[in-house]
């Protein structure tokens, strides 16, 4: 006898089940103003400051799971960011942007949470790895234009949303969620993954949160 109807493919079920945690995170409001054009230019520096913090973790990892097995699957070098980002850093802030970059408490959390599960668990990498760059190939290619506009921006100060060597995000994108529907991960694996995809997201919309706090502080000492 056969079945009724096949099983939902890992990647729909990843998406479906993280698509109200990722609303969430795009809705919270430091972002959306920042979306809205509300945001200062000095608005879009801070996160592009927490976002190298991130990626300068993420990547580290990277480096350290590129023979695992199930996790060398996902990485590719046209995903990298670091030095973009540096890149931005540098035309916002000046040389010495190291100097003037702090990461808020949410950022550090987020940093210690992907040292510890990415290093050693490959469905976490693969969770943390998911959640920043499919973000990036999806609404992070209209961020990019949105703040290019709003900020006049050409490619210096957005290399973060600027994926030369993808010339197709979505067949990128694609192939990425084959290799998700491919990994050999059983239901309490997949579980584990899918919920450590809804800790990066709740990681995300903490660090509006922080940012939009820290806007406060900052006003409020200004005043």
């Amino acid at each position: 006898m056969g079945r009724m109807s096949d099983p939902i493919p890992f990647s729909t079920a990843l998406r479906e089940r993280s698509s109200t945690a990722h609303s969430s995170s795009e809705g919270a409001g430091f972002m959306s103003d920042l979306m809205k054009g509300e945001g200062t230019r000095d608005d879009y520096i801070a996160l592009v400051a927490q976002h190298w913090f991130i990626y300068d973790a993420l990547e580290a990892v990277t480096d350290r799971m590129r023979h695992d097995p199930i996790a060398s699957v996902f990485i590719s070098e046209k995903l990298t960011r670091v030095p973009a980002l540096e890149a931005d850093l540098a035309f916002l802030l000046g040389d010495d942007w190291r100097e003037q970059i702090t990461p808020l408490p949410t950022t550090q959390r987020y940093v210690d949470r992907i040292n510890r599960v990415g290093a050693t668990w490959a469905g976490g990498f693969v969770a943390h790895h998911y959640t920043r760059y499919l973000g990036d190939l999806s609404g992070g290619q209209f961020i990019g234009r949105l703040m290019a506009r709003r900020f006049g921006f050409e490619t210096n100060g957005i290399g973060f949303y600027i994926f030369n060597d993808i010339a197709d995000p979505k067949a990128f994108k694609d192939v990425y969620r084959e290799q998700l529907d491919a990994a050999p991960w059983d239901a309490a694996e997949q579980e584990r993954v899918i919920d450590e995809v809804l800790v990066a997201y709740q990681f995300n919309t903490d660090l509006f949160i922080d940012l939009a706090a820290a806007k406060a502080e900052s006003a409020s000492q200004v005043a």
